[in-house]
């Protein structure tokens, strides 16, 4: 049974936040069109996003609060790429038919 209280070699061993998104039109991998202020943390967290192999490609980019979107540009099937998270509302992704995209969250 693990105790309630974690150390710094626990949390080494601890699985990186991760999952998957099906992409259809356009959707947020990471974030919301909801939030009103940029995020900020302690330690800069960065994205990482892979394209499934067997997917169409897709065009990502990020927002701000206060609305203003910049496309980053495009991923192939197979294609990966990391985003920084500091200073932004959202990671989006846009699909004219339809992939999955996996993700991992890393400090």
């Amino acid at each position: 049974m693990r105790s309630s209280s974690t150390t710094s070699a626990d949390q080494a061993h601890w699985p990186l936040p991760s999952y998957e998104v099906r992409v259809r039109g356009t959707i947020f991998l990471w974030g919301s069109a909801g939030l009103t202020q940029n995020m900020t943390f302690k330690s800069e967290p960065v994205l990482h996003l892979r394209n499934d192999t067997f997917g169409e490609a897709i065009s990502f980019g990020t927002r701000l609060a206060n609305g203003t979107q910049t496309t980053l540009g495009s991923l192939q099937p197979g294609e990966c790429v990391s985003v920084p998270l500091e200073g932004i509302s959202g990671v989006f992704a846009t699909c004219t038919a339809e992939s999955s995209v996996c993700c991992v969250i890393k400090h």
